[in-house]
């Protein structure tokens, strides 16, 4: 056998069927056709081994840092068919980190640990993620900020590929949590979701009430609706009301025959409770 030319694998077979002696060099030959753990691949082997990743079905994450110092930040990954995965997020200095996901979607993600280094004062970390392709969720954390707790639930990715960017960031005063209650009520049998955004915080779209943990960056909060009506013929209203007064603060309007996926439906400021209503539409605008 020539150097460095690896013995057909139906070959080492042959050494150790009943009855054989395999000889030294056979014995040699059969560990030079395997791979050690601390074996160090080639250049060659890696582009070989890039080359098959890029065929590879499975999803993945891809994130990013930059000035996170010792922030250790670990995302629990679950599918159907495989054990749980743990993908840590460190330091890159802005490179792009990738690691395929084990098993097939869907994936579903949580905080498993939040290790964070000294922050100043006014220091704080902004985890921007994209669970779908169509928005971007926001939330910050650290410094006593708990909006990420662990075991805090990212969502499940509706595609293959989940970007993460974490970066810290002074915003020169505290900051602090404000909360306000959300009542959906859906009168239609459309299945409608709404999704509430508001300064460096956001949420995933859902149909059942919440309570926002928004900042005071700016008591300010947008919404946005998910329906597909191509099969209807009526045309839906989305009213958003002041809970302790009734007053109307916004409206909305979700359209016969189109499937919205992020329909912009107004914006509040300074309400502590409110209430969703989506009714068939009388009126369109």
């Amino acid at each position: 056998m020539e150097k460095n030319e690896l013995t057909p694998r139906k070959e080492l077979k042959t050494y150790f069927e009943t009855g054989n002696h395999p000889t030294q060099g056979q014995f040699s030959e059969l560990i030079d056709s395997l791979r050690h753990k601390e074996d160090v691949l080639t250049n060659k082997e890696k582009a070989i081994l890039a080359n098959s990743l890029a065929l590879i079905d499975n999803g993945f994450i891809y994130y990013s840092t930059n000035d996170v110092g010792n922030l250790k930040f670990r995302i629990g990954v679950s599918s159907q068919d495989e054990a749980d995965q743990v993908v840590t997020v460190r330091q890159t200095d802005n490179a792009v980190e990738k690691q395929f996901l084990l098993g097939n979607a869907p994936y579903t993600f949580t905080v498993k640990e939040i290790a964070e280094e000294t922050l100043k004062g006014t220091e704080y970390y902004l985890l921007r993620y994209e669970i779908s392709p169509s928005y971007t969720i926001f939330r910050m954390f650290g410094n006593g900020l708990n909006t990420i707790p662990e075991g805090f639930d990212l969502g499940s990715l509706e595609g293959k590929r989940l970007p993460i960017q974490i970066y810290k960031q002074d915003l020169g005063r505290k900051i602090s949590i404000v909360n306000t209650n959300i009542k959906f009520v859906n009168k239609t049998e459309v299945p409608i979701q709404y999704r509430v955004s508001g300064n460096n915080w956001s949420e995933r779209f859902r149909a059942e009430d919440i309570v926002t943990d928004h900042y005071d960056l700016a008591d300010h909060l947008s919404f946005n609706y998910k329906a597909d009506l191509t099969k209807s013929n009526q045309s839906i209203q989305c009213d958003i009301f002041d809970e302790d007064t009734n007053t109307l603060l916004a409206t909305g309007y979700l359209y016969a025959g189109q499937s919205q996926d992020a329909w912009y439906g107004g914006d509040i400021n300074e309400i502590r409770n409110v209430r969703i209503e989506c009714n068939y539409s009388i009126n369109e605008k």
